[in-house]
Protein backbone atom coordinates (compact mmCIF):
# COMPACT_ATOMS: atom_id res chain seq x y z
CA UNK A 1 0.00 0.00 0.00
CA UNK A 2 1.16 3.13 -1.36
CA UNK A 3 1.56 6.02 1.88
CA UNK A 4 0.67 8.93 1.19
CA UNK A 5 2.61 12.09 2.92
CA UNK A 6 0.52 15.51 2.72
CA UNK A 7 2.85 18.23 2.32
CA UNK A 8 3.94 21.36 0.38
CA UNK A 9 7.71 22.22 -1.45
CA UNK A 10 8.58 24.87 1.25
CA UNK A 11 7.84 23.25 4.66
CA UNK A 12 11.02 22.05 6.08
CA UNK A 13 9.56 19.41 8.31
CA UNK A 14 7.45 17.67 5.32
CA UNK A 15 11.26 17.54 3.53
CA UNK A 16 12.19 15.28 6.76
CA UNK A 17 9.60 13.35 6.22
CA UNK A 18 10.03 13.18 2.24
CA UNK A 19 13.73 12.17 2.95
CA UNK A 20 13.23 9.42 5.51
CA UNK A 21 10.49 7.85 3.55
CA UNK A 22 12.39 7.54 0.43
CA UNK A 23 15.81 6.65 2.94
CA UNK A 24 13.84 4.06 4.54
CA UNK A 25 12.14 2.61 0.97
CA UNK A 26 8.81 2.81 1.88
CA UNK A 27 6.34 3.04 -1.10
CA UNK A 28 5.01 6.79 -0.99
CA UNK A 29 3.64 9.89 -2.85
CA UNK A 30 3.12 13.69 -1.84
CA UNK A 31 -0.02 14.91 -1.81
CA UNK A 32 -0.16 18.72 -2.54
CA UNK A 33 -1.83 21.06 0.51
CA UNK A 34 -2.12 24.55 -0.81
CA UNK A 35 -0.85 25.77 2.86
CA UNK A 36 -0.40 29.83 1.61
CA UNK A 37 -4.21 29.82 -0.10
CA UNK A 38 -5.17 28.50 3.26
CA UNK A 39 -5.82 24.74 2.80
CA UNK A 40 -4.65 23.44 6.07
CA UNK A 41 -6.68 25.94 7.83
CA UNK A 42 -9.89 24.63 5.56
CA UNK A 43 -12.53 22.37 7.36
CA UNK A 44 -11.54 19.89 5.06
CA UNK A 45 -8.37 19.81 6.17
CA UNK A 46 -8.36 20.14 9.80
CA UNK A 47 -10.46 16.60 9.53
CA UNK A 48 -7.25 14.66 8.58
CA UNK A 49 -5.09 16.68 11.16
CA UNK A 50 -6.75 19.07 14.05
CA UNK A 51 -4.00 20.85 14.28
CA UNK A 52 -3.91 22.26 11.07
CA UNK A 53 -0.24 21.72 9.71
CA UNK A 54 1.38 19.78 7.43
CA UNK A 55 3.54 17.03 7.64
CA UNK A 56 0.70 14.38 7.65
CA UNK A 57 1.38 11.01 6.77
CA UNK A 58 -1.34 8.42 6.11
CA UNK A 59 -0.40 4.49 5.58
CA UNK A 60 -3.14 2.91 5.20
CA UNK A 61 -5.26 2.83 8.75
CA UNK A 62 -2.97 4.87 10.45
CA UNK A 63 -2.83 9.02 10.75
CA UNK A 64 0.10 10.47 12.23
CA UNK A 65 1.13 14.30 12.41
CA UNK A 66 4.27 15.86 13.64
CA UNK A 67 7.35 15.09 11.84
CA UNK A 68 9.00 13.99 14.87
CA UNK A 69 6.17 11.55 15.63
CA UNK A 70 6.27 10.59 11.58
CA UNK A 71 9.90 9.87 11.58
CA UNK A 72 9.58 7.81 14.76
CA UNK A 73 7.21 5.70 12.97
CA UNK A 74 9.22 5.40 9.50
CA UNK A 75 12.17 4.20 11.31
CA UNK A 76 10.12 1.77 13.43
CA UNK A 77 8.31 0.22 10.37
CA UNK A 78 10.96 0.08 8.38
CA UNK A 79 13.86 -1.01 10.66
CA UNK A 80 15.36 1.41 9.24
CA UNK A 81 17.02 5.01 10.42
CA UNK A 82 16.99 4.29 13.65
CA UNK A 83 19.25 3.18 16.53
CA UNK A 84 21.40 -0.20 16.71
CA UNK A 85 20.87 -0.30 20.76
CA UNK A 86 18.44 1.25 23.16
CA UNK A 87 21.24 3.74 24.20
CA UNK A 88 21.13 4.53 20.55
CA UNK A 89 17.72 4.93 20.19
CA UNK A 90 17.85 7.47 23.44
CA UNK A 91 20.32 9.57 21.66
CA UNK A 92 18.03 9.66 18.36
CA UNK A 93 15.40 10.97 20.57
CA UNK A 94 17.23 13.60 22.48
CA UNK A 95 18.03 15.11 19.38
CA UNK A 96 14.86 14.73 17.85
CA UNK A 97 13.75 17.10 20.93
CA UNK A 98 16.37 18.89 20.77
CA UNK A 99 15.42 19.89 16.86
CA UNK A 100 12.34 20.56 17.50
CA UNK A 101 12.92 23.06 20.17
CA UNK A 102 16.42 24.84 19.36
CA UNK A 103 16.82 24.47 15.66
CA UNK A 104 13.88 23.43 13.29
CA UNK A 105 11.12 25.57 15.16
CA UNK A 106 13.83 28.61 15.00
CA UNK A 107 14.88 28.65 10.97
CA UNK A 108 11.27 27.24 10.24
CA UNK A 109 9.77 31.27 12.21
CA UNK A 110 13.22 33.29 10.74
CA UNK A 111 12.45 32.12 7.09
CA UNK A 112 8.92 32.26 7.02
CA UNK A 113 9.01 36.03 8.20
CA UNK A 114 12.45 36.73 5.94
CA UNK A 115 11.13 35.56 2.88
CA UNK A 116 7.33 34.53 2.51
CA UNK A 117 5.36 37.89 4.01
CA UNK A 118 5.82 41.64 2.89
CA UNK A 119 8.69 43.11 4.81
CA UNK A 120 6.17 46.11 6.51
CA UNK A 121 4.54 43.09 8.27
CA UNK A 122 8.03 41.93 9.75
CA UNK A 123 7.55 42.43 13.65
CA UNK A 124 10.74 44.63 14.60
CA UNK A 125 13.44 43.28 16.37
CA UNK A 126 12.30 39.55 16.23
CA UNK A 127 14.14 38.39 13.11
CA UNK A 128 17.44 39.41 14.15
CA UNK A 129 16.65 38.08 18.04
CA UNK A 130 16.16 34.27 16.61
CA UNK A 131 19.25 34.60 14.07
CA UNK A 132 20.62 35.08 17.91
CA UNK A 133 19.40 31.92 19.28
CA UNK A 134 19.99 29.91 15.99
CA UNK A 135 23.68 30.60 16.20
CA UNK A 136 24.03 29.90 19.53
CA UNK A 137 22.18 26.09 18.30
CA UNK A 138 24.12 26.20 15.20
CA UNK A 139 27.33 26.51 17.27
CA UNK A 140 26.07 23.22 19.55
CA UNK A 141 25.39 21.06 15.67
CA UNK A 142 28.81 21.94 14.61
CA UNK A 143 30.91 21.35 17.70
CA UNK A 144 29.20 17.61 17.85
CA UNK A 145 30.07 17.19 14.20
CA UNK A 146 33.51 18.04 14.72
CA UNK A 147 34.62 14.85 16.43
CA UNK A 148 31.61 12.00 14.61
CA UNK A 149 30.40 12.18 11.16
CA UNK A 150 26.69 11.50 11.90
CA UNK A 151 24.37 12.94 15.18
CA UNK A 152 23.51 10.13 16.59
CA UNK A 153 25.28 6.38 16.52
CA UNK A 154 28.10 5.45 13.92
CA UNK A 155 25.31 5.85 10.52
CA UNK A 156 22.72 7.94 9.41
CA UNK A 157 19.35 8.49 11.39
CA UNK A 158 15.92 10.17 11.84
CA UNK A 159 17.97 12.93 13.96
CA UNK A 160 20.09 13.96 11.41
CA UNK A 161 17.44 14.26 8.88
CA UNK A 162 15.30 16.01 11.67
CA UNK A 163 18.47 18.49 12.39
CA UNK A 164 19.26 19.03 8.59
CA UNK A 165 15.95 19.31 7.22
CA UNK A 166 15.70 23.32 6.97
CA UNK A 167 19.07 23.69 6.09
CA UNK A 168 18.85 22.39 2.34
CA UNK A 169 16.51 25.51 1.80
CA UNK A 170 17.88 27.96 -0.46
CA UNK A 171 16.03 31.11 0.77
CA UNK A 172 18.68 33.38 2.79
CA UNK A 173 17.96 33.06 7.25
CA UNK A 174 20.83 33.64 8.32
CA UNK A 175 22.39 30.62 7.92
CA UNK A 176 25.90 30.27 5.69
CA UNK A 177 27.38 26.86 5.11
CA UNK A 178 31.16 28.18 4.64
CA UNK A 179 30.49 29.88 8.80
CA UNK A 180 30.23 26.02 9.60
CA UNK A 181 32.37 23.66 8.46
CA UNK A 182 31.49 20.80 10.10
CA UNK A 183 27.76 21.11 9.48
CA UNK A 184 28.55 22.17 5.83
CA UNK A 185 30.50 18.27 5.64
CA UNK A 186 27.42 16.28 7.58
CA UNK A 187 24.88 18.22 4.75
CA UNK A 188 27.26 16.67 2.04
CA UNK A 189 26.88 13.28 3.30
CA UNK A 190 23.23 13.08 3.37
CA UNK A 191 22.87 14.32 0.09
CA UNK A 192 25.30 12.17 -1.15
CA UNK A 193 22.54 9.31 -0.15
CA UNK A 194 21.00 7.52 -2.72
CA UNK A 195 17.71 9.02 -3.50
CA UNK A 196 18.45 12.01 -1.99
CA UNK A 197 16.90 14.99 -3.76
CA UNK A 198 16.64 19.28 -2.82
CA UNK A 199 13.52 20.25 -1.09
CA UNK A 200 11.44 21.58 -4.14
CA UNK A 201 12.67 18.41 -6.01
CA UNK A 202 11.31 15.91 -3.69
CA UNK A 203 7.97 17.70 -2.76
CA UNK A 204 5.34 19.47 -5.13
CA UNK A 205 5.22 23.56 -4.63
CA UNK A 206 7.26 26.20 -4.93
CA UNK A 207 7.86 30.05 -4.29
CA UNK A 208 8.28 30.24 -7.69
CA UNK A 209 4.65 29.05 -8.64
CA UNK A 210 3.36 32.20 -7.11
CA UNK A 211 5.65 34.75 -8.30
Amino acid sequence: MTAKLYCFGESGNAYKCALALTFAEMDWEPVYVDFFNGEARSAEFREINEMGEVPVLVDGDTTLTQSGVILDYISSKTGKLGGRSAAERREVLRWLFWDNHKLSTQIGTTRFLMNFIPEAKRPEGVVPFLQGRLKAAYTVLNDHLSARKWVAGEAMTIADLSCAGYLYYPEPFGFARSDWPHIADWLDRIAATPGWKPPYDLMPGNPSDRA
